[in-house]
């Protein structure tokens, strides 16, 4: 078994679609290890995009993070999970992303794009670390 990390987005509580994306997840068979419906802050956004620090999209990313809440949540699945998350969401640019997944189904503009996974297992576990502590 293995854990991962999912947020959905600051559009995606707004437009009310935590709960479909959440259930496309539990329907393909992942289980729901902890979620928490959060207001994201500059310390902890700035913990998680640490690697974009300083770029010419961080501010708009961190203002866009930070709007509203967002739901962050803990999967648990197979081996390598984090990869069939990425698999569901679909690409980054909801215009490229394939009916039946989440970005293909509900996205609109790349910019806010529902959904954040973890990219690898090691990912999956710093993000986690971050935001569920008591899990590591």
């Amino acid at each position: 078994m293995s854990r991962t990390f999912i947020i959905c987005k600051p559009d995606a509580v707004e437009r009310g679609l935590v709960g479909d994306i959440l259930a496309r997840f539990e329907r393909k068979g992942l289980t729901l290890v902890a979620a928490e419906l959060r207001l994201l802050d500059a310390d902890i956004l700035g913990r998680h995009y640490e690697e974009h620090v300083g770029k010419p999209f961080y501010d708009d990313l961190t203002s866009f993070m930070s709007r509203s809440p967002a739901m962050v949540a803990v999967l648990e699945g197979p081996d390598d999970t984090f990869a069939i998350v990425r698999t569901m969401m679909g690409p980054t640019n909801p215009a490229e992303a394939p009916p039946g997944t989440i970005r293909g189904d509900y996205g609109t503009i790349m910019t806010e794009n529902l959904v954040h996974g973890s990219d690898s297992n090691e990912s999956a576990e710093r993000e986690i670390g971050i935001f569920f502590p008591a899990l590591v």
